[in-house]
């Protein structure tokens, strides 16, 4: 399996983590798209036509978003499992997930900075307001519902007693929010669930600074 990624790329990171929780091997791509190498005619033609990271690709098949490949990866690979089987949990690491990946990610993602800055001409001061602005009202939400998982599963992942989805989406979105200086004092139970994360392997394997690509 190939893995096209960029090191900082909070999306990559979810599927780099979703790939060492299930001790796969893959070989590694970077895409640094810093530099628009995702627009690359090779890249969009054969590897992933949505001009973005990540993506895999195994023989004849190449996928990219980072939430379908978790689920393909669920398919082919299904131990452990990151979409959880019981209908409750299941739906709990699918409501945090998409709160992180559809609603908080996709304002505040690379293209949509560069264009408020490069574009409509915002400040750096103001590019920062946004960024954190969205970080605070996602997190806000993302901190509800680990209560809610809390008191229905326990445990000290996002949705139980093992690593979900959520994870995969909640530690890439908390580590980018920190290197861009969002203050996540008032949110307690993601700072708890991140600290926990951080400390086993596959996560500590995925992070931005241990890929071969890696720049701060």
């Amino acid at each position: 399996m190939e893995l096209y990624s960029f090191c900082n790329s909070s999306t990559s990171y979810r599927v780099r983590i979703a790939l060492a929780l299930k001790g796969l091997d893959v070989t590694y791509h970077g895409v640094n798209i810093r530099t628009g190498a995702q627009y690359e005619t090779h890249y969009v033609n054969d590897i992933n036509p949505q001009a973005g990271v990540p993506a895999v690709v195994e023989g004849d098949f190449s996928l990219g978003q980072s939430l379908a490949i978790i689920d393909w990866l669920d398919a082919t690979h299904p131990d452990p499992r990151l979409i959880p089987l019981d209908s409750r949990r299941r739906a709990r690491a699918l409501e945090m997930s998409y709160q992180i990946g559809c609603d908080m990610h996709p304002v505040n993602n690379l293209r949509v900075l560069k264009y408020l800055q490069g574009t409509l001409k915002v400040t750096p001061e103001q590019k920062d307001a946004w960024y954190r602005h969205w970080v605070a009202e996602g997190l806000s939400a993302v901190e509800i519902l680990l209560a809610r998982a809390s008191g229905e599963f326990g445990g000290p992942w996002c949705v139980g007693h093992a690593p979900t989805v959520a994870d995969c989406c909640l530690v890439p979105q908390v580590t980018n929010a920190l290197r861009n200086q969002c203050d996540l004092t008032p949110y307690p139970r993601v700072r708890a669930v991140y600290e926990h994360a951080r400390a086993h392997p596959a996560f500590i394997q995925a992070e931005p600074q241990r890929q071969p690509d890696y720049i701060a």
